[in-house]
């Protein structure tokens, strides 16, 4: 059975749990971009709680657009204030410095378009992570309801579906005693703070 999912910058981590546990993933290319989602946006845990980083893209001004034709806009030196608070927030994690020349290069090289970024995020995150999914990516927009495993709107920041595969468990935190644990935030948090060990909490 294939699952149907959207693209994700450094997705949360039940996105990738789906990754690792569907026999075959197809990635959606032919949608309409939509704002403040996991296609542009990842969560991470900070000193301050949860805090958003969104790569800004380029829009055409009342033109719907499909993801694989989104570009990435290099405005307002994003990909600095990114690297700067993954290193803010996970400085102190057991895995960073053991990761962190695997990421850091996401931050300095410049890809035009947000779906070569995406993917080339998730090659790196599967090596990491050591898992070998069967990925494929859809040749035309899958309307809604044509694919029982769709899971495009599913996995969302806001107002997720009800997913009864996914239980998020505690993992130990940074910053866990101050803010309790923080579920679903990106596989960076995951990678970060559990290492080798993330294949198995997948």
């Amino acid at each position: 059975m294939t699952t149907l999912l959207s693209t994700t910058y450094f997705g949360p981590v039940q996105w990738y749990q789906k990754l690792y546990r569907s026999e075959a993933v197809e990635i959606e290319q032919w949608e309409s971009f939509q704002k403040q989602t996991y296609r542009n946006r990842c969560l991470i845990a900070t000193t301050n709680g949860v805090q958003a980083l969104t790569v800004p893209v380029e829009r055409r001004e009342g033109e719907k657009e499909v993801i694989k034709d989104i570009r990435i806009s290099d405005h307002g030196n994003w990909r600095h204030l990114h690297w700067n608070a993954l290193q803010s927030a996970y400085g102190e994690s057991p895995f960073f410095d053991y990761y962190q020349d695997d990421i850091r290069p996401f931050f300095y090289k410049r890809w035009t378009f947000l779906l070569d970024f995406n993917e080339e995020i998730r090659q790196k995150m599967c090596e990491l992570i050591d898992i070998q999914p069967k990925v494929g990516y859809t040749k035309t927009f899958v309307n809604h309801g044509d694919s029982p495993h769709d899971l495009r709107e599913g996995i969302r920041p806001k107002h997720p579906a009800p997913d009864p595969d996914f239980t998020p468990k505690p993992y130990y935190q940074v910053y866990q005693q101050k803010h309790g644990f923080l579920a679903n935030l990106s596989i960076l948090d995951l990678l970060f703070n559990l290492g080798p060990e993330s294949i198995f909490y997948l």
